[in-house]
Formats: structure tokens, C-alpha cells, sequence
């Protein structure tokens, strides 16, 4: 067994083309195996072992440095540069992280995780490398479907410019986590069909030399074209063409599935675990499907995760063009959504917690200045979802609930979601965001407000004395807990409230609360920093009235415990009644 042997990209070297072809298997069976335990990004991985093996037979990294976009492709990289034990031995699964980390690897130059970054990110390598004199090869790797980001362009058009050695492989499999997007896929067709040769040429026109390698799982293939652009004095696109799941069945046959999955098993691709309950997602795509018939304006956008909305092919089928993909690119869904609702229509841009942080400025800019009824649906916002350092998902309400004129709503259960859905669509004032729940999807068996006109109106589920419970959106069932063992530990009925309204106060309440309350506790499924609860304590700060609000502390954190992270911030019920 090779792989077994490789300590380092030196020990690749050492290999003929005979070696190399058979590391390729062995890799491709050590990823099938811990992929199928343990669940991760399947396809990029598996398209990439042959470009990977070829980059670090010519290069010679850690001094020429390559950096991976987006990092899904990383995890052969990983293998041969001191880290194979993490694939190849079940208890060393968890030691590395799914995305490139410096801690880990002197092999690797950034944590990464988000998309259409890598072309920026090496070009400054290059750049500082211009400025302190040195000579290394500054290699990115990135994604077809990373392409459609708009950093990437930027990227590309500084390479251009540049006019020193930076080498750009572009992983073309024609996938993005679905199906791509976007004028720019026409003309990588054509360079496909062309094997590189047609006039229409997207990176040249960019500024850039070109070269282009129509069989990118071929080893011999791969060390040729890269061993020509080693030491080249200026930039220079080599366009690969791979296969995204390369070497497993299902994977190739299913590729959006086999993006990324969890355990399943290796015979026929199942997931080990099925799971039937209802979900957001779901609960969401039959809505907006059956509206969608309803009123032609109706327009659902994703950027490149249709999976997010519950938009399954055969649903973005029926939906036609009232579905609108706009490839990796969040801050074009946002604008597009305010020129939507400009001109009439009404769009609900669907899109997870970790990713709306890629467009600050044109929910600034380009919705809220300009007060367009656009809607945002924001999933995944919990400390209880994804928990890789690049992925977090707790920083969405001090992004979102301080840009003035956006409405952020926060709803605790299904019918709720659904209220709140179908109001924002409804009205023509304001820019409207929900934070989706993310708990399994719950029915509190009470009627439901269906106007939210009146902003800022807090609903008293409980009322009591002495403590009053603020419990938002995903927290209201820790805030139920929290209200029972008050009672049972000591005595203490209190109140409880679902503030609904993540973006203002409601003054009147709070002022009724001053007659026969002494404590406001805040709990919120996120950072404290900039949240809901500084708002409350902010507005109770020169009265009597004493506040203590419970969320997450503001830090990275990475593959952390949720149950340690919980007690960390004192965010059980049994720490909160203490």
C-alpha cells in the first residue's frame, strides 16, 4: 500500500506513473470508507485526487504554495501532506477539519470554508511574495461553480494585471452544489467541446494566458500541463476537465446528492439514517410552490443551495421560471430581490445563516436604504447547526436586526413560520426577514397572529410576576423550560413572552412589566454582542429594572460539543433558574 508510505508531498515524487495511478485508488478507498462512517464533501473530494496527486508531484509545497477554494476539495491534499491518519483509522476521524487549517498543516495557508475565494486570497500571496523578493509558484484551486461568486471575478480581473507567476486551475466538472448557473457556463462548454481551441475564450478575454487539459483524472496528463506552467513569469489559467464523484457509481450518477452527505452505505449509497419528520426546508418548498401558482409575481431565489428551500429538481422543474438560481453569488441575490420588489414582483430569497454574511452591504445598500418589500428566509441561524469554524451560523441577528428599516422575525413555530410567510409576502412596506426555526418542526396547539402590521407587538404567552422570560424564536422551548423550573425550584410563577420582532422593542410591554416585575431574562439562539438582548437591557439601562440576557459568547468556535458549548454560556435551563 502506498498511501500508508506518503509522509509528505516528497514521498509522491518518489513514485512512477504505474505508483501514482494505484495511489489514486488506494486514496479514493480510504475516502469511500471514512465518508460512508462518517459523512463529509464526497464529490469534489473524489474528482480531485488525480489533479492533487499532480500538483504535489510538480510542485513543491509547502514553498509553492496552493491554496484550495472553498476547501471541499482538500481532503487528498490533506492525505499526502502528513495527515493520511485522519482517513485511514476511525479514531483519528475528527483530527483534521473538513476545510483547510493552518493550525493543522504547514501546507496550508488559510482557514477556508466559503466559496470563490482562493483566487484573491493566492493573488495576495503573490503579491507579498512580488514585495519580500521571493520565487515560490502561487497555485488556486477553484471550482467551476465558484466561478459565478463575484469575488472570484474580482480576483481574476487583479490576476490579470499582476503580471507575475500565479497559476489558476480551474476544476471544471460542471457542477456546482447543484446544477450551475450563469452566461459564463456557455463558454466553459465551449472551451470543453473545443478541448480549449474556440475563439470565445472567458479567461482570455479576462487578460489571462490559457491552457486547457481535457482529461483532468488523468495523472500523466495533469503533471505534463502543470510541469509546462511550474516557474511561469505571468498569470495562466489551466482548465481541467474532472469528474465530479469520480470512481463510485452513485456518485457519479447523483452528483448534487453526493456533494455533500452523511453516512451511508457503501453498496447502494443510502444514508444509513432516514429520517421522515417534516422539516423547514419541506414545510417551506410546498408553500412557496402552491403560492407560486397562485400569483405569477411569486419568484423563489437561491444562491447555488436550492437543497435549503426544499427545492428538490423535480420541484425547481415545476416551478420554472419563478425559480431563479443565481450560482454562488449572495450579494447578487440580495440586489436582484430589491430590484424584484421595485418593479412588482415578490421575491423570497431563501439562503443559510453562515452565507447572508456575504452581503452586508446590499442589504444595506441595496434593499434597506431603498425599503424594497423583499423577503429573506435565513435557515440554519442556531448554535445548534453547522459547528465547523468556517460554517457557523450564530452571527446572523447583530448582522440583519441593526440595519435600519429590515423587519426580522423570528417565529417558534410552524403555523407562526407560516403566518409570518404569508404576511411579509403580502405587504408592500418594508424589507422582511424570518429567522427560520431551527428545531424539529413544532405545532404549539394555539392560534396564531396573521398581522404584523403593527411592529414591535411582543405576544404574553404566560403572564406572571416578578421575572419575565423573553424567550425568541428557537429559544421559546428553553424559555418554556426555564418558566416551569422557576416554578418548581422556587416558587416563582413567572412570565413568559415571544417577542416575535427581532428588530425593536416594544415599549409599551416593557413599561407594564416595570408595575410588578424586578428581573427581564433574555434568551436568544445566537451571540450576544450586538443581539436582541442588549436591545432589552439597553432600554431598561437608567430604570430599576434588572436584565440578564443569555446567549453565546462572541468567538469562533470549531467542531465544538453542543452540549459543552451550551453550559459554557450558561444556556441550560438549569444554569439559567440557578
Amino acid at each position: 500500500m502506498y498511501l500508508e508510505n506518503i509522509y509528505s508531498p516528497a514521498d509522491v515524487k518518489k513514485l512512477s506513473f504505474e505508483e501514482l495511478h494505484v495511489l489514486s485508488d488506494e486514496i479514493r478507498a480510504a475516502l469511500l470508507k471514512k465518508l460512508s462512517e462518517h459523512g463529509g464533501h464526497f464529490g469534489p473530494n473524489f474528482g480531485m485526487v488525480e489533479a492533487t496527486i499532480a500538483l504535489h508531484y510538480v510542485f513543491n509545497s509547502p514553498t509553492d504554495k496552493i491554496v484550495f477554494d472553498v476547501s471541499h476539495q482538500s481532503y487528498a491534499h490533506k492525505m499526502l501532506t502528513g495527515r493520511k491518519e485522519a482517513f485511514l483509522y476511525p479514531a483519528q476521524y475528527d483530527n483534521v477539519s473538513g476545510y483547510s487549517e493552518p493550525q493543522e498543516s504547514k501546507h496550508d495557508f488559510f482557514v477556508i470554508g466559503h466559496t470563490s475565494t482562493s483566487v484573491s486570497l493566492a493573488s495576495g500571496l503573490a503579491k507579498g511574495r512580488d514585495l519580500t523578493c521571493g520565487n515560490e509558484n502561487i497555485i488556486a484551486v477553484i471550482g467551476d461553480g465558484s466561478l459565478s461568486g463575484g469575488e472570484a471575478f474580482e480576483g481574476l480581473d487583479y490576476v490579470a494585471e499582476l503580471g507575475t507567476n500565479m497559476i489558476i486551475v480551474v476544476n471544471d466538472n460542471q457542477m456546482s452544489i447543484a446544477e450551475n448557473h450563469g452566461g459564463l457556463y456557455k463558454n466553459l462548454k465551449e472551451l470543453r467541446d473545443s478541448n480549449g481551441r474556440c475563439e470565445c475564450n472567458f479567461f482570455k478575454a479576462m487578460g489571462l494566458d490559457y491552457m486547457y487539459v481535457n482529461d483532468g483524472n488523468n495523472v500523466e496528463a495533469l503533471v505534463k500541463a502543470f510541469a509546462q506552467v511550474k516557474d511561469i513569469g505571468h498569470p495562466i489559467v489551466v482548465h481541467i476537465n474532472t469528474l465530479k464523484g469520480k470512481g463510485y457509481e452513485p456518485a457519479e450518477r447523483n452528483k448534487e446528492t453526493f456533494h455533500w452527505l452523511p453516512p451511508f452505505h457503501i453498496e447502494n449509497g443510502e444514508p444509513k439514517s432516514t429520517d421522515d419528520a417534516e422539516d423547514y426546508s419541506e414545510i417551506t418548498a410546498r408553500y412557496l410552490l402552491k403560492k407560486m401558482k397562485e400569483d405569477k409575481r411569486v419568484v423563489t431565489i437561491t444562491s447555488g443551495t436550492p437543497a435549503v428551500l426544499g427545492f428538490t429538481p423535480d420541484r425547481r422543474q415545476e416551478a420554472g421560471k419563478q425559480f431563479v438560481d443565481v450560482g454562488i453569488a449572495e450579494e447578487h441575490a440580495v440586489a436582484l430581490a430589491s430590484g424584484i420588489a421595485a418593479n412588482g414582483g415578490k421575491p423570497v430569497y431563501g439562503v443559510y445563516s453562515t452565507f447572508i454574511q456575504r452581503s452586508y452591504d446590499q442589504l444595506s445598500q441595496d434593499l434597506c436604504i431603498n425599503n424594497n418589500p423583499a423577503v429573506l428566509l435565513v435557515f440554519g441561524g442556531t448554535l445548534s447547526g453547522m459547528n465547523d469554524v468556517t460554517h457557523l451560523c450564530f452571527f446572523d441577528i447583530p448582522l440583519i436586526a441593526n440595519i435600519p428599516n429590515m423587519i426580522y422575525l423570528a417565529p417558534t413555530c410552524k403555523e407562526e413560520y407560516l403566518a409570518m410567510l404569508e404576511w411579509s409576502i403580502h405587504q408592500n412596506e418594508h424589507p422582511v426577514a424570518i429567522r427560520v426555526p431551527a428545531t424539529e418542526v413544532t405545532s404549539y396547539g394555539e392560534p396564531v397572529d396573521t398581522d404584523y402590521d403593527v411592529l414591535n407587538r411582543y405576544k404574553v404567552v404566560h403572564r406572571g410576576s416578578k421575572v419575565a422570560i423573553l424567550a425568541l424564536g428557537s429559544f421559546f422551548g428553553l424559555g418554556q423550560s426555564v418558566l416551569s423550573l422557576l416554578k418548581e425550584k422556587a416558587g416563582i410563577d413567572a412570565t413568559l413572552i415571544n417577542p416575535r420582532y427581532i428588530t425593536g422593542i416594544d415599549k409599551e410591554l416593557m413599561e407594564e412589566l416595570k408595575a410588578d416585575h424586578q428581573l427581564v431574562i433574555t434568551l436568544e439562539d445566537g451571540v450576544l454582542d450586538g443581539g436582541f438582548g442588549e436591545k432589552i437591557a439597553r432600554y431598561y439601562g437608567a430604570s430599576d429594572m434588572k436584565v440578564l440576557t443569555y446567549g453565546a459568547k462572541k468567538e469562533f468556535v470549531d467542531r465544538y460539543d453542543l452540549e459543552e458549548l451550551l453550559r459554557a454560556n450558561r444556556l441550560t435551563d438549569e444554569q439559567i433558574v440557578e
